[in-house]
């Protein structure tokens, strides 16, 4: 039997950063060494790789792809990326699952598709939530992740 906490947050926000932060050290004390991250502007990021520096953990920190806010706009600052690829962490900047050419088409078309399905089911059961699902599916899809292990990830609403 596996018995688990659920943590929830009155609100979204960088201010339940240190609170998500060391919840994922927790995890690593209790043997998980894969980690994702899901980090706008990197900051998040660095965060956590300057926790797990030298904890021999794999760390993932997934970024939206550049293009996301707009034509050639790369909102993971470079400062940020520096850090967490020093400390040993993996930055991952890739298109959102669930915000594809599907997305783009059902919003031109007013329909919907089946990844904005998926999207929006996970999101009832909170954006957060949602967040991870994805960011965990795209480090595994790039390789960053072995599939089948057991990873936690860090994911919220507030970007």
């Amino acid at each position: 039997m596996i018995k688990r906490e659920v943590w929830y947050f009155r609100g979204v926000g960088p201010q339940n950063t240190p609170a998500c932060l060391e919840l994922m050290e927790k995890a690593v004390a209790e043997k998980f060494s894969h980690l994702v991250v899901a980090s706008t502007t990197g900051d998040t990021g660095a965060q956590a790789a300057r926790r797990l520096q030298g904890k021999g953990v794999n760390l993932v920190v997934v970024g939206h792809s550049v293009g996301f806010k707009g034509p050639n706009v790369d909102e993971f600052l470079p400062e940020h990326y520096q850090e967490i690829t020093a400390a040993g962490g993996k930055v991952l900047k890739a298109t959102i699952l669930t915000h594809s050419l599907e997305a783009s088409l059902a919003e031109q078309f007013k329909g919907s598709a089946p990844t904005l399905l998926i999207a929006n089911s996970l999101r009832r059961l909170g954006q957060g939530l949602k967040v991870c699902c994805e960011i965990v599916m795209e480090a595994v899809d790039a390789g960053l992740i072995p599939e089948g292990e057991e990873v936690v990830a860090i994911g919220g609403t507030a970007r």
